[in-house]
């Protein structure tokens, strides 16, 4: 509702706008009633006030004084002029006040109602942009967030999006600016000992710890981005010095290894993804150099650049194969995984090298909701077993137990997770042999491509799905055809035929005999 305040010295007039107008019909209420230009002012001094409406000659203070003093000190108040003066003079300064309307007396019913509701629209238009102002500025530390998150993936290129760059800042990027990609070292290991329910409260604190370290260095532009990682604009000159301070002060803050991954210097809004994927290239490098510190441009060397993109693909292939129980593949992987191994100098370096490959292994099973501890039966503690290995072959060997492990039981829970759901597409299909039943209805209501779908069908019973309700529909009937009560066309039509000639013909090309010589024989 909005609040009026009424300003009038005739008594008569004040009371008929009190009691006559329907104040409630408008979404207004009338908050005062006054005589005196000063009370009125009182009044708004007083309380909060939307709407003024004041007669314009009033002694010792005018309608237009009160409204000029008013307007002063609360610019947003609506005013409505009521005046028994037709003078052009009084309308001229009405409208240098920017009234909202001028009402002559003796005030017509529907000349004031209509003056209202001008009045109440201008106030809803204002506050719906207040609403809508505050809702953005609300809303825009997670709008320049997933902007910024957006703009670095490429789903969104800087000129398409120019106006909401510029709405939340990033334009006054100070180019040239470089892109750094903070992740914290070992992360599903050093989660791994708190109880699981707790995991996420853990990593907020810490996540939020390094936000809170990038922030006090006065880094304004800065989004979170998938994997758990932070990525950060700053200008050239001062990243070094800036981002190993962060780094160190993580370190100190929250007791674990942060890493970050630096990309060149990106001249203008156009070149700062390229900034960015050399940013988390550089984070692949960190199985070389080493973790809890800054990987840069400079450590960008041809045969660590080889080689990250080697145990990328080595490890993307064991994933694949592990995933897909292609166990002779998988094998394959292990022993390529291991010849890039022996590469190293000391036993140390292998042995760290295996403890990458197994937090890679462990965070790509995260993504199906599934643990490396959990499927192997070991402690995150137990991994110094590994140091205790005399041989790197000692330790291929353990890693291809576990790997294959995991990848039987992989496949045990995808076997049963597939027999469930064609145990639950079969009863669909039982229970509506008297409809029409198509492979892209199954999917719909099952949530998966029909094409998929089709396959796994196939695969899981060894004839495709259409065949499979044909053959259904004609098992049922064979079973109705021996109740002599039923007809034939009524069993065409309980098992999805809608005519009876296309089911007689169908059912004689699958049983060598028509519907009518199966009965005699039953």
């Amino acid at each position: 509702m909005y609040r009026v305040l009424l300003a009038d010295d005739e008594q008569l007039d004040l009371e008929g706008l009190r009691q006559f107008v329907p104040w409630e019909q408008l979404k207004m209420e009338v908050a005062a009633a006054v005589n005196s230009g000063f009370t009125a002012l009182e009044v708004l001094g007083r309380e909060p006030i939307d709407i003024l409406v004041t007669d314009i000659k009033m002694p010792n203070m005018s309608g237009l004084e009160l409204a000029r003093k008013a307007l002063e000190r609360w610019p947003k108040l609506k005013i409505v002029f009521v005046s028994g003066h037709a003078d052009f003079q009084y309308a001229k300064q009405a409208i240098a006040m920017n009234a909202c309307s001028y009402v002559l007396k003796p005030v017509d019913d529907d000349e004031m109602m209509q003056a209202l509701r001008t009045v109440r629209d201008h106030l809803c238009e204002e506050r719906l942009r207040t609403d809508l102002e505050r809702t953005f500025k609300q809303a825009e530390p997670y709008v320049k967030n997933e902007l910024m998150s957006q703009w670095l993936k490429g789903t969104v290129e800087a000129k398409s999006a120019l106006p909401l760059i510029e709405q939340v800042g990033l334009d006054r990027i100070p180019f040239p600016a470089v892109v750094a990609v903070f992740e914290f070292d070992d992360l599903a290991w050093n989660l791994n000992p708190y109880p699981e329910e707790e995991r996420e409260d853990v990593f907020s604190k810490w996540f939020n710890s390094l936000l809170g370290k990038i922030g006090s260095r006065g880094i304004e532009y800065c989004c979170t981005i998938a994997d758990h990682r932070i990525a950060v604009f700053l200008g050239e000159p001062d990243a070094v010095p800036v981002l190993e301070a962060i780094i160190a002060e993580a370190k100190q803050d929250t007791g674990l290894s942060v890493t970050a991954g630096l990309g060149e210097a990106a001249s203008g809004m156009d070149d700062i993804r390229r900034s960015y994927l050399q940013a988390v290239e550089a984070l692949t490098y960190k199985m070389f150099y080493g973790k809890g510190r800054l990987i840069g441009p400079a450590d960008r060397k041809q045969d660590i650049v080889r080689e990250a993109k080697e145990l990328d693909d080595i490890l993307q292939s064991l994933f694949s194969s592990m995933a897909q129980y292609e166990l002779v593949i998988l094998d394959d992987s292990i022993e390529d995984l291991f010849v890039l191994a022996k590469s190293f100098k000391t036993k140390l370096s292998i042995y760290h090298f295996v403890l990458h490959t197994i937090a890679e292994l462990d965070h790509y099973l995260h993504s199906f909701n599934e643990n490396f501890y959990k499927l192997t039966g070991l402690e995150f503690q137990n991994m110094e077993l590994l140091f205790y290995f005399e041989t790197a072959h000692d330790m291929q060997s353990w890693l291809r137990r576990k790997v294959f492990e995991i990848s039987e039981q992989l496949h045990r829970k995808k076997i049963k997770k597939n027999r469930r759901l064609i145990e639950e597409i079969q009863r669909h299909v039982a229970d509506h042999l008297d409809k029409n039943i198509t492979l892209r209805d199954a999917a719909n209501i099952f949530s998966f491509a029909p094409n998929y779908l089709g396959h796994l069908f196939k695969e899981e019973t060894g004839i495709n799905f259409s065949d499979y309700v044909i053959a259904q529909r004609l098992e049922k009937a064979k079973k109705l055809l021996q109740d002599p009560k039923i007809k034939v066309y009524e069993v065409a039509e309980q098992v999805g035929y809608k005519t009876l000639p296309y089911f007689s013909r169908h059912f004689k090309e699958v049983t060598g005999m028509t519907p009518g010589d199966y009965r005699k024989q039953c």
